[in-house]
């Protein structure tokens, strides 16, 4: 049996300087909070708690003082940073450079759209870490549309201006922009997803392709891996999602002769290196 893994796969840019900048910030101290999980995935995040990360929530980030706290790549509100000064807490900032960006893009829209009347309209999953950050932008007033025909919220009579999570669906963004301006007079919608998210979908169609199964490794919390896992499938229907090792079934490779192994930007070199093994020795 011939085992590859894709070499496309794992973390992207962002998810690794949050995380290098967690390890070097450990490898000086014995302990560091993290708001929220630094990445949506379960192994990962136990592999940095047994070097000292300890992951906190809003609740528990309210109650610290002269403490040190790192931001992870999806990014915050600047609610959190504002309670970051009141509370003494000294932040260490990994967000992704690109949510970043976003952000002030989004802010900037905010104040055009407050000025006319208008209204901003985010594509992404409520809730997650990401959107809330770029939510808080707009002071928590922006749309939140979760599909490309979830357009009830919005208010077509007045300005829009669309900005997109930055690892959703290329596809699904094209088609709420068609949705939006077939019924609006006053909209601008701009591209604000990730490069690296937009071109996995063509890499990993060419891969899925190249095999006779596919196993894609990823977190539960992963959307980004949800999505991509759910492409996959598309092309290649002996597509399984594993998160580790243990979740592997001998029968899902009789009679396969060629293996892949994929992964979100989330998902660890090593994880996928892991389930690589955990084949082999079938």
């Amino acid at each position: 049996m011939n085992i590859v893994i894709d070499s496309n796969a794992g973390f992207c840019f962002g998810v690794v300087k949050a995380i290098g900048t967690a390890e070097d910030e450990l490898s000086r101290r014995s302990k560091l909070y993290c708001l929220g999980d630094i990445v949506h995935n379960n192994a990962e995040v136990k592999r940095l708690k047994q070097k000292g990360l300890e992951v906190i929530n809003y609740d528990d980030f309210g109650r610290l003082k002269d403490t040190r706290v790192l931001i992870r790549a999806h990014g915050e509100p600047p609610s959190t940073y504002e309670t970051a000064r009141r509370q003494g807490i000294e932040l260490i900032d990994a967000t992704c450079p690109i949510v970043l960006a976003l952000q002030q893009k989004i802010r900037n829209g905010y104040e055009e759209m407050k000025s006319v009347g208008g209204q901003v309209v985010i594509f992404g999953k409520p809730g997650h870490a990401e959107v809330i950050g770029l939510n808080g932008q707009t002071e928590n007033n922006a749309v939140i549309v979760s599909t490309p025909d979830d357009l009830s919220a919005i208010d077509f009579s007045r300005p829009i201006r669309l900005y997109s999570q930055t690892t959703k669906s290329r596809e699904e963004y094209e088609r709420l922009k068609v949705n939006i301006a077939a019924k609006s007079t006053d909209f601008v919608a701009y591209d604000t997803i990730c490069g690296r998210v937009a071109n996995r979908a063509n890499e990993l169609r060419r891969f899925a392709q190249n095999v006779d199964l596919l196993l894609f490794v990823c977190g539960a919390e992963s959307s980004n891996g949800r999505y991509l896992y759910e492409y996959c499938k598309q092309f290649q229907p002996k597509t399984h999602l594993v998160s580790n090792a243990d979740e592997i079934l001998p029968e899902w490779f009789f009679g396969v002769e060629n293996v892949g192994i994929s992964g979100a930007t989330s998902t660890p070199r090593w994880l996928m290196e892991m389930v690589k093994e955990r084949i082999s020795r079938l």
